[in-house]
């Protein structure tokens, strides 16, 4: 699949109350925090497209108001995560 670009008019970039350099970081981050609110993308592609640690975007959530959903893809990442620690 082809890189996804969304352009927004320079006038409506002006027009939001944060400061220029914060906007596109910022921006990445409300989207993926609205996409995982409505499941339309699970917490480590959510996290990805924040730009943000594991820690970080679930303290974002939290912030935010926004309730963890637990899904198979995570349930496959801890259980890889636990494999790798398993030293036995």
């Amino acid at each position: 699949m082809p890189k996804l670009e969304i352009e927004i008019p320079e006038d409506l970039v002006r027009s939001l109350k944060l400061p220029p350099d914060e906007a596109a970081g910022r921006l990445r981050q409300e989207l993926a925090l609205r996409l995982y609110e409505k499941e339309i993308l699970g917490f480590g592609k959510a996290r990805q497209l924040a730009g943000m640690t594991k820690w970080g975007f679930g303290d974002l959530l939290g912030q935010e108001g926004i309730h963890r959903h637990y899904d198979t893809e995570e349930l496959e990442d801890d259980l890889e995560t636990l494999k790798e620690l398993d030293v036995s």
